[in-house]
């Protein structure tokens, strides 16, 4: 009995040993899209009412571990019995995101009446701007979802041939990385100025140290959050680019004879995919409004 017990024992060091090994290295593979996810995920989570900040981030926080509490047996069966629905379902991803990051394009270059409401913030009611969150919670965690999907098919290609429990041990870690690391760091950023104003207000002396460090947080913060909306919408461009490279073999054969670098073309088929669907999906979703206007 005492025997079975530390075999087992043995058998679970060993499976956390393999788990510890197979995550570094899908830790490595996936480096560049956790990075994209944090780009992306800060630039989602700014522009609130500084009090709301870290409540709205913990209600995206909920509903990305909720994504990945969906995402992690569907994947994990869709790769045993049907791998083929996964090509679809990053393919799918990848249009919603290349559209996303083509639609802060045009915003940015075409400015029309979303602008005007960011303007004018200070002159909504209480129930607008919680109309509002819950508008950009929404938005922040279907995003959240289809970056969670390409995380955690990238972490489960590296360990394909890993027995099953490595794969579920792996990836659920990797996961969880993507969710706790992510908006951990971005719950650093987005409370930089707070963080700043407590350094200032450290000690009485004028021009101290801390004095220096806490302005330098506090007039960062909106030239991070800028850079951020920046790199975030070319990081949408480059992940979904990656999709359709990786996925899509004409698409591999453009990339090899054209002879363009590999984040150059993905950010161009991102770009050139994203204006495409554009109109499509704002046409669908004027059409849609039509008929619910005509139906009252």
């Amino acid at each position: 009995m005492a025997s079975g017990f530390f075999a087992l024992l043995d058998d679970i060091a060993a499976l956390m040993d393999d788990v510890a090994v197979m995550s570094k290295v899908a830790g490595k593979k996936t480096a560049g899209i956790l990075g994209d996810d944090l780009a992306v995920n800060a630039e989602k989570a700014s522009g609130f009412m500084s009090d709301r900040e870290l409540p709205v981030l913990w209600a995206i926080t909920k509903g990305s571990l909720l994504n990945k509490v969906i995402i992690l047996p569907i994947a994990f069966l869709l790769s045993a019995f049907l791998p083929t629905a996964i090509t679809v379902i990053l393919i799918l991803g990848g249009l919603y995101l290349a559209y996303e990051g083509a639609e802060k394009i045009y915003e940015y270059l075409v400015p029309h009446e979303k602008h005007n409401a960011v303007e004018e913030l200070d002159k909504m009611s209480e129930e607008q701007l919680m109309a509002r969150e819950k508008e950009k919670v929404k938005s922040a965690i279907l995003t959240d979802f289809i970056l969670s999907v390409e995380i955690i098919i990238i972490a489960l290609g590296t360990v394909a041939q890993e027995p099953i429990t490595t794969q579920i041990g792996v990836v659920t870690v990797i996961a969880l990385v993507a969710t706790v690391g992510v908006y951990g760091i971005v719950a650093l950023i987005v409370r930089m100025d707070e963080f700043g104003a407590k350094l200032i207000n450290l000690n009485d002396r004028e021009n101290s140290f801390s004095d220096k460090v806490g302005m330098f947080l506090v007039n960062a913060l909106p030239w991070v959050i800028k850079s951020l909306g920046v790199i975030g919408t070319i990081a949408l461009m480059l992940v979904s680019g990656g999709i359709f490279v990786h996925n899509l073999e004409f698409f591999h054969h453009w990339e090899e004879s054209l002879g363009l670098p590999a984040i150059v073309f993905e950010f161009l088929a991102g770009l050139v995919i994203g204006f495409l669907v554009l109109p499509i999906v704002n046409g669908a979703k004027k059409l849609f409004k039509g008929k619910k206007a005509s139906a009252h």
